[in-house]
């Protein structure tokens, strides 16, 4: 099973329909009643992309909220017993085991759900993974891959979905995280520490030099398979071959609650401000720092709405005044303003 994933990869024609959640689910679906599959597809977001309460499917079919669930969780047992399911899901399921597996036994779920749909759309065309075009397919995936481990792989891995350390995950059944527990409390502890924003490459770095990493080596070095061109995808931020060659603790960063990257794709606590600017000076502060040059205040404005921090716009008056009234920006020339820790280094 090591080698599954590595597999589906190269023989995308084999694999094509073992791994198309939405056909799956299609096949499935095709043996329950009208309104079994209607409750199902509302529920999960499986047509329209959004999943629905149980108030809203209740009144179209006028049906109670306890009704409604009692056919979603009826539909669900239903396609468990069917005598034919494991020829359906038993791809998915081994590739999900093989990707949990390579991953140290546990994958921050939207993290899990971006990798299958980016296998799942380079099975149908290579071209298609990365098309704004196909945003609503993405999703339709997504939520179909969703659908099919949270329902029908329940008996092989378990969704982990309140926890103090990590965003909800998905982990292997009886296979222990203490160690990836630990490791992020030492991470965290250790960044926090440093005050300042990390590259991922650093971050990886900063990681492997950790006692705690030391310590757990061995569950920590277990992805010895190459499924670098996943990850080539512009779903995924960072160098394909920094990712693969770390699969586990690339996994990890994207797991750990208190741990954010901004904009700029730099790693940090949380709450920081130069990882969830709050105000228009702390990113004035963030444009200058990463365009290393001094900047017209009106260019400054201008690559603030670009990187769009948020859904405020800045204007070019308002940047102005906090350029004028902080003193870590210095006056160059007219109108343009730098980093008075420039002059400091």
């Amino acid at each position: 099973m090591a080698k599954n994933i590595e597999k589906i990869i190269n023989e995308k024609g084999l694999a094509l329909k073992s791994l198309d959640a939405i056909e799956i689910v299609k096949n499935l679906f095709s043996q329950l009643m009208d309104r079994e599959k209607d409750v199902l597809n509302r529920r999960f977001g499986l047509k329209g992309l959004k999943s629905e309460t149980l108030e809203k499917i209740g009144s179209l079919h006028k049906l109670t909220r306890e009704r409604v669930r009692q056919i979603e969780a009826a539909s669900i047992r239903k396609i468990k017993k069917l005598e034919n399911l494991d020829e359906y899901i038993v791809s998915l399921k081994e590739a999900v085991y093989d990707l949990l597996d390579q991953h140290g036994g546990a994958i921050r779920r939207d993290y899990l759900l971006d990798i299958l749909t980016v296998i799942a759309l380079e099975m149908r065309d290579e071209e298609m993974v990365d098309s704004p075009a196909n945003d609503e397919l993405r999703l339709a995936y997504r939520n179909h891959f969703d659908f099919l481990l949270s329902t029908l792989l329940s008996d092989d891995v378990d969704l982990i979905k309140k926890s103090d350390r990590f965003y909800p995950s998905f982990k292997l059944k009886n296979r222990e995280v203490n160690h990836l527990e630990e490791l992020a409390d030492s991470l965290l502890e250790k960044v926090d520490s440093l005050k300042k924003t990390l590259k991922t490459e650093e971050l990886i770095e900063l990681l492997k030099e950790l006692e705690t990493y030391n310590r757990y080596q061995g569950e920590l070095s277990r992805d010895d398979s190459n499924i670098e061109p996943i990850f080539k995808s512009k779903t995924f931020p960072d160098k394909a071959e920094i990712i693969n060659s770390n699969k586990v603790l690339y996994s990890l960063l994207q797991a750990v609650k208190n741990l954010e990257r901004n904009k700029f794709g730099e790693w940090g606590i949380a709450n920081w401000h130069e990882i969830k600017p709050k105000t228009i000076n702390d990113k004035i502060y963030l444009v200058l720092k990463h365009e290393g040059a001094p900047l017209h205040f009106t260019a400054i404005a201008d690559k603030i709405n670009e990187i769009k921090f948020d859904k405020k716009k800045a204007n070019a008056a308002t940047v102005h005044n906090e350029l004028i009234l902080d003193s870590r920006y210095i006056l160059v020339s007219r109108g343009t303003y730098g980093l008075k820790e420039w002059q400091e280094q």
